[in-house]
């Protein structure tokens, strides 16, 4: 349990020691809050769809949580290169709890950046449609941050340097970022987006989210479905994660 505390801790104490990192970790999230926000709202309400800033606000927190989570879990590369992978690898403790403590710490970076996007929205009109819903959007950033840190974890124990990042940004966070709902409502799709939108990971986080924050009725999946899900797919991801980084050669 130390191992794991020491490895969360650090993870912590990176993210907060990088002002700069914070601040610009939240400029896309706050460019498209406003751009899309307030830019496609007339539009959105004319459509009959209400204000379009309720409507963004939760795939825009899961946008925040998921850079940060897969980056959280990539600097396993970084780590690599400069020499402080290998002398964590042979310290006299499991791999298992190596790879829990980082990746309970990415999870809680990543969780608390979903926490600074959902705080900063209010500042630009955003309002929880229920007050006893609202504390479920908690468990649905954190299941958000574990999954995709966990992602992270598995393609940074595999990847063995940063030339391949690249390809992860183009292929597939913003892919499942721009496929899961986050920007437009679920109903009424062509027959093969829909398909893809059901089988990205995100769609249920992000329906999730909205559901919680902006009312039971704005879930397409259910509530209830979405958490199974996301629970079943961290499940899973953190197990794969945990055998690719078992075999990382040092």
């Amino acid at each position: 349990m130390q191992t794991i505390y020491i490895l969360w801790l650090r993870q912590l104490k990176r993210y907060f020691r990088s002002k700069a990192r914070i601040v610009g970790s939240l400029g896309q999230p706050i460019l498209f809050l406003v751009a899309l926000g307030f830019g496609l709202n007339p539009i959105y309400q004319k459509a009959g769809g209400g204000s379009y800033i309720q409507f963004l606000t939760p795939g825009i927190i899961a946008m925040g949580i998921i850079f940060t989570a897969l980056f959280s879990g990539i600097e396993i590369i970084w780590d690599r290169q400069f020499g402080f992978l290998k002398e964590t690898l042979v310290a006299p403790t499991s791999r298992l709890k190596i790879m829990t403590g980082r990746t309970l710490g990415g999870a809680t970076v990543a969780a608390f950046q979903g926490i600074l996007v959902l705080l900063l929205s209010f500042l630009l009109g955003f309002r929880p449609e229920s007050l006893l819903l609202s504390p479920l959007s908690f468990i649905f950033i954190f299941l958000i941050a574990l999954l995709f840190t966990g992602i992270g974890t598995a393609i940074g124990s595999v990847l063995k340097d940063m030339q391949g990042f690249q390809l992860i940004m183009n292929f597939l966070v913003m892919p499942l970022f721009f496929l899961s709902g986050a920007l437009f409502p679920l109903q009424n799709l062509p027959k093969g987006l829909a398909v893809a939108v059901r089988i990205n990971p995100l769609s249920y986080g992000v329906d999730g989210l909205r559901g919680s924050l902006t009312g039971i009725n704005s879930a397409q999946f259910g509530l209830s479905t979405d958490i199974i899900v996301l629970t079943v797919l961290t499940g899973t991801v953190l197990v794969i994660g945990a055998y690719f980084f078992s075999k990382i050669e040092i």
